[in-house]
């Protein structure tokens, strides 16, 4: 069987994904892979039979900013700030607007920039991977494709991993995971399981309009047929409550951010007609995070205010520099708020 007769197909299938992995790897394949479901897919980059690296489309640049996490006590610089801004460079949110293979471009941009270097790449690689192939293993059915074309060669490569002892060691994994799994007693006895996830069952904080729940994650009300998204970025549960509250809820649907580093994607999808920015924030300085997102597409023309405690005139300056689009000092009233609100989108 030659390398190209691994096609496309149309209509879903069963899958082997062992046997698809032997064929390749047994043949010394150049190429990439592509498994699609229906709402995700893979992505394997092989040179001579190696894995050169693997994608999943599903929380993409969640899963590497979390890797990304653990180097930065070697790499200082490699903080919140620096992780934002590849995400705001690599990841887009419009589907006509796709970068190819985004996250390597990041891994390589990120090694260009001296923020990792190579050796700390290919463990990177190497870790993601690992989590890649363990997810298509479990893979029942979908379709493939394979493309012959040599789609990394412009890029840099940081390794080649033999695939054979990635896929033994996830199915070590995926074993170990069915066998703590079935140890969960059929009567529901309590047996002492290793720690997991709370189960679905357990006892839940009750959900309402801007409380926050036991992860830290601002709940969010069903969007409703409001005129205006606002989207408020501040670490502070008092100011978002105050915001959301003078903001008439007939007119304005309010997305509560206090994370501005972990609800980037939020900030992407919810796509506000305005952001209301803290300047003073312990994760992120607002300047930073304003100047972050003019250089997105997205929001190159979206009113951005800043709020912020500080009247002075270097800070204003500071706003106009990043392209802020207006100031808003502490502590304001409704009606400041709405004068400003409406003054850049009514």
């Amino acid at each position: 069987m030659s390398t190209t007769s691994i096609g496309s197909y149309r209509l879903f299938q069963k899958l082997h994904p062992l046997s698809l992995l032997a064929q390749l790897t047994s043949r010394r394949t150049t190429g990439c892979l592509k498994i699609f479901t229906e709402n995700v897919f893979w992505s394997i980059y092989l040179e001579e039979g190696k894995l050169i690296y693997a994608s999943y489309s599903d929380k993409l640049f969640e899963r590497l900013d979390s890797h990304l996490r653990r180097l930065e006590q070697q790499n200082p610089t490699l903080d919140n700030a620096t992780r934002l801004q590849m995400r705001l460079m690599f990841e887009t949110q419009n589907e006509n607007e796709l970068i190819p293979y985004p996250d390597y471009q990041a891994i390589c941009w990120l090694v260009t920039q001296e923020y990792i270097t190579d050796a700390q790449a290919a463990i990177l690689i190497d870790d993601l991977a690992k989590e890649v192939l363990e997810s298509f293993l479990s893979l029942k059915e979908g379709n493939y494709e394979f493309n012959p074309d040599k789609s990394l060669d412009e890029l840099p490569k940081f390794c080649h991993l033999d695939l054979r002892l990635l896929v033994e060691y996830c199915q070590k994994q995926l074993r170990n995971r069915q066998n703590v799994q079935s140890s969960v007693p059929a009567d529901g006895g309590s047996r002492v399981l290793p720690k997991t996830k709370p189960p679905l069952t357990q006892p839940q904080t009750k959900i309402q309009l801007g409380t926050v729940q036991g992860n830290n994650e601002i709940s969010q009300p069903p969007v409703s047929n409001s005129l205006y998204k606002i989207a408020c970025i501040d670490d502070s549960q008092t100011v978002l409550n105050s915001i959301n509250h003078f903001l008439d809820g007939s007119k304005f649907s309010v997305v509560m951010i206090n994370d501005p580093v972990k609800a980037l994607m939020q900030i992407l999808r919810s796509n506000p007609d305005l952001i209301l920015l803290d300047v003073e924030m312990p994760s992120l300085d607002g300047y930073e995070l304003c100047s972050l997102l003019r250089r997105h597409p997205a929001f190159k023309q979206t009113p951005i205010i800043m709020v912020t405690g500080r009247t002075g005139f270097i800070d204003k300056a500071k706003a106009k520099i990043v392209r802020s689009s207006g100031y808003l000092t502490k502590p304001f009233s409704q009606s400041d708020l709405l004068k400003m609100v409406f003054q850049h989108i009514g």
